[in-house]
């Protein structure tokens, strides 16, 4: 799967708007966000992977283009897969780049090996 370079320079635009310091690590097949060496949201199946914790998911999942993220046939706990014409306004992509960096200081980190 091609990862949407346009989708990424909107994505670090608005992050460099918001002086957000960031890593970026090819997965999933697509591109994923490191806020604070913690996954935060990327580029996953031409649509875009949010991280907003399992709090949220619930609500935010009824907004139109949102559901939950499936990988590998398993739910992921926390993330929402949105699918392009959910972000298609650069209003929208920053409402949900703003809520995956809302949750990112409560997420939790990986272990490293």
């Amino acid at each position: 799967m091609a990862v949407d370079e346009y989708l990424l320079e909107r994505i670090s635009n608005i992050l460099a708007h918001k002086k957000v310091k960031w890593s970026g690590k090819r997965m999933f097949g697509g591109f994923c966000y490191m806020v604070d060496d913690k996954m935060c949201f990327g580029n996953y199946q031409a649509g875009l992977m949010a991280r907003v914790g399992p709090e949220a998911i619930e609500e935010l999942a009824q907004r139109p283009g949102a559901e939950q993220m499936i990988h590998s046939g398993r739910p992921m706990k926390g993330f929402l897969w949105i699918e392009p014409t959910a972000y298609d306004l650069d209003a929208d992509l920053e409402f949900w780049i703003g809520k995956c960096l809302d949750f990112s200081p409560t997420a939790k980190s990986t272990k490293k090996k």
